[in-house]
């Protein structure tokens, strides 16, 4: 069951790690290039950017971030399903940190590619590569 909002995402340049911090690492966090930090009652979690170098492990999980580029109030009903619903019937796992006028939608860059067509499918746009 669709919402009929569509959206205007922008792909964030910019790749991204999702991490888990103790509460005592907090300070830490503090010096990334973060994008998002939300305290709970298990740590810190931590939306930060991955350098440009590679990581030879590949330990690190790369993720690529779309923005609503449609403001919206905070009470408006809608919006973030519109997005997951399509990205949840193509199986594309996703990670979600809300902002004041919009949300950050998280999605693996591997599986990006497939996520932009669910998307696009049901009607959002999609602007800028990744």
């Amino acid at each position: 069951m669709g919402t009929g909002k569509q959206q205007r995402l922008r792909v964030l340049s910019s790749r991204l790690t999702v991490e888990l911090l103790p509460e005592e690492a907090v300070g830490s966090a503090l010096t990334r290039a973060w994008w998002a930090l939300v305290r709970g009652p298990e740590g810190l979690t931590v939306i930060h950017e991955v350098p440009d170098t590679p990581d030879p492990t590949g330990a690190v999980e790369l993720w690529a971030g779309l923005y609503g580029e449609n403001a919206h109030e905070l009470d408006m009903p809608g919006m973030l399903v519109a997005l997951l619903e399509p990205l949840g019937r193509a199986g594309v796992p996703v990670f979600v940190a809300s902002t004041f006028d919009s949300d950050v939608v998280l999605v693996p860059v591997a599986r990006f590619e497939e996520a932009e067509r669910a998307l696009k499918a049901a009607g959002h746009e999609v602007v800028g590569g990744h």
